[in-house]
């Protein structure tokens, strides 16, 4: 027990359960939008447009289906790291279900509270985070992190 400093009496080692609903909550709100965003991507790189180039001119037809398949490119590499971000979210929701959430996978403690209000799907703290972006031979003592 600590004494009375003004701090907890005990360090907690994970959420409550009116914690994790808070957070479960916020996660199904974010994986809803991202759901819907990556469907929107994905019919803007699979559908036809109907209104492309095929009746003009061929001068004209050539630039536009560069700019077209760029475009496909683009909105599938956009794609790729929303379904990425929605396999983040759901694990999150499963961390949830675990009742580990929360918990840094590195340090073992708690993440703060404002973190994973913003970033839903962190299994790092900042602190785990600041020791991934040092260089590992400049760390002293600290066990690779990769």
């Amino acid at each position: 027990m600590k004494k009375a400093t003004g701090t907890p009496q005990a360090e907690k080692n994970r959420y409550s359960d009116e914690e994790l609903e808070e957070f479960k909550q916020i996660i199904l709100q974010k994986l809803e939008k991202a759901q819907n965003d990556l469907k929107l991507l994905t019919e803007s790189y699979t559908t036809g447009n109907e209104h492309d180039t095929n009746d003009t001119s061929p001068t004209f037809k050539v630039l536009e289906e560069g700019y077209q398949v760029f475009s496909k490119e683009e909105n599938s590499k956009f794609a790729a790291r929303q379904e990425k971000f929605i396999k983040s979210l759901e694990n999150a929701l499963i961390r949830i279900e675990n009742k580990t959430y929360g918990i840094c996978r590195v340090t073992g403690k708690l993440i703060p509270k404002d973190r994973l209000r913003i970033v839903p799907h962190a299994t790092l703290s900042i602190e785990a985070k600041r020791i991934q972006t040092i260089p590992a031979n400049a760390r002293p003592n600290e066990p690779d992190l990769e």
